[in-house]
């Protein structure tokens, strides 16, 4: 029996979800499977993986296939890796302490680098936010300068209406007591 490591979409259209399962190969897609390793969440930024390495490793030895996603993911969460140093222990090229704090040292890194990417998306956002925020604020000083030249215009009108009846009530005040 073909053995596929592969992923099993889950969620609704539009918001994919994984589940990342181990299952015969001539199983449908959704279908039947023989054991899950984690979830893959794409949707977020940076895509949000769980995955049991342990049994990872231990379908990998056994011969299981990963497709291409799966693979991907795997190398991502150190799967591969962790395989990798497993069969230099089996050959006696390294110890499994030595092994050990190899996977460790590079699990960690990863870890940094992530954290890296997640605070630079919140920076980003923090920026882009605040960009908005001076733009609206542009647009609402524009709008404001508008309103208030009109307002002007309109007081300026107001007054030039007002004047020369102003005028004329001069004129005539003026010319009452002189008769």
């Amino acid at each position: 029996m073909a053995v596929k490591i592969r992923l099993q979409r889950h969620g609704k259209k539009g918001a994919p979800f994984y589940h990342i399962v181990v299952a015969d190969a001539r199983a449908a897609r959704d279908g039947k499977f023989i054991e899950k390793l984690g979830t893959y969440n794409p949707m977020t930024n940076p895509a949000t993986i769980e995955l049991n390495v342990d049994s990872a490793c231990k379908w990998l030895k056994n011969g299981a296939q990963p497709t291409e996603t799966a693979r991907n993911i795997l190398s991502y969460k150190g799967a591969l890796l962790k395989r990798h140093l497993q069969i230099g222990v089996e050959k006696g090229a390294i110890t499994q302490e030595v092994a050990d704090k190899k996977f460790e040292a590079w699990l960690l890194e990863k870890n940094n680098k992530i954290a890296a990417k997640q605070e630079s998306c919140r920076n980003a956002q923090k920026e882009d936010a605040k960009q908005r925020l001076a733009k609206e604020a542009e647009v609402n000083a524009a709008k404001a300068a508008a309103i208030a030249k009109k307002r002007e215009e309109a007081q300026a009108a107001a007054a030039a209406e007002e004047t020369p009846a102003t005028e004329e009530a001069v004129a005539e005040a003026t010319e009452t007591p002189a008769e």
